[in-house]
């Protein structure tokens, strides 16, 4: 996993609509909440997106945006974004690139760790998050950072790093 302070790598990867898309062009509008998360639809991963989505309207208010990353392809994250009414973007990753460029394989190669990084805008990693099993770390790790942006007076409108 990398840590805070590390350089974020670039990717060119496509998005839920088949679409490529850069981690450069990602943080243009601002700095966003990067999660690998192991696969569409399983128990864990659908109750950790679902939690993203139930606190979107917060994450967007302090300037940040979520995009997750995970090995399954556009038709099966398209799916899953729809059924759950994600509204964030989820870039497909079958080979693994930025998961392993991330340093978020899982043991052996079988799998994905469960990761939630900050990055910024210079596409500097902030903070960073491994939690395979306990999802709510996730969740209260992001509302740190909400709150954390809350007293900086960052916003949607000054959302710089």
């Amino acid at each position: 996993m990398l840590k805070p302070g590390d350089m974020a790598p670039d990717f060119i990867l496509p998005n839920e609509n088949g679409d490529d898309v850069s981690l450069t062009e990602l943080l243009q509008p601002g700095p966003i909440i990067l999660y690998f998360y192991p696969a569409d639809f399983t128990p864990g991963c659908t109750r950790e997106a679902c939690t993203f989505r139930d606190i979107h309207d917060d994450i967007l208010r302090v300037g940040l945006r979520v995009v997750g990353v995970s090995p399954q392809d556009a038709e099966s994250h398209t799916r899953f974004r729809d059924e759950h009414k994600l509204p964030f973007t989820l870039i497909c990753d079958q080979d693994k690139i930025a998961i392993k460029m991330y340093d978020v394989d899982g043991p052996l190669g079988i799998g994905v760790r469960r990761v939630t990084y900050l990055i910024t805008q210079g596409q500097k990693i902030q903070d960073a998050l491994q939690a395979d099993v306990m999802i709510n770390k996730h969740r209260e790790f992001i509302k740190k950072a909400i709150v954390l942006r809350e007293s900086a007076g960052m916003t949607a409108a000054n959302s710089s790093d």
